[in-house]
């Protein structure tokens, strides 16, 4: 029973962080580039309303699940493991979770503060203040939405491997 217990912990921790790198992927290789290509008011108006919107509970769902899962399969396998096979599913939960504390910390020190500052910019009538309001944001936001994609990621194929190394 606690192996089926530790599987499907494992398991919802892949499939809700490989939806959230998949959601960074897409802004990484689509929202963005969509948007690079448009004005400076459509630009910030467009931010501005994603990140308005984005913050709902399916967000929250994949932000706070893949952390408290990753951490519960963690734990699990920390408190139920008993042998040397258990070893390895083990590490590769353990390099999830700390992945996706960097996807955590880019977030949260990088990417919401940008959210903020763009927010509290309005959306100014001028146009070489829409332009200094989106040049503050996106460039910056566009790198670090790729570093926190690429860990994201580097978090899910971990955590796939974890599942697929006996004794998971």
């Amino acid at each position: 029973m606690q192996n089926v217990i530790q599987t499907a912990v494992l398991t919802a921790a892949t499939l809700l962080t490989g939806l959230s790198a998949g959601l960074y992927y897409g802004f990484a290789c689509a929202v963005m580039p969509g948007l690079r290509r448009c004005g400076d008011r459509t630009f910030v108006e467009a931010m501005q309303r994603i990140n308005t919107a984005i913050l709902n509970g399916w967000f929250m769902l994949l932000f706070a699940g893949s952390l408290v899962l990753t951490a519960a399969a963690a734990v699990l396998r920390l408190t139920l493991g008993t042998g040397p096979v258990e070893v390895a599913p083990l590490v590769w939960t353990l390099a999830a979770l700390l992945l996706y504390v960097a996807v955590l910390g880019i977030t949260m020190g990088v990417n919401v503060p940008l959210n903020n500052r763009l927010e509290a910019g309005g959306l100014p009538h001028e146009e070489d203040e829409l332009a200094a309001l989106r040049g503050h944001f996106e460039n910056s936001w566009v790198r670090w939405n790729l570093i926190r994609a690429v860990c994201n990621t580097a978090s899910f194929a971990c955590l796939a491997l974890a599942l697929r190394v006996p004794g998971s």
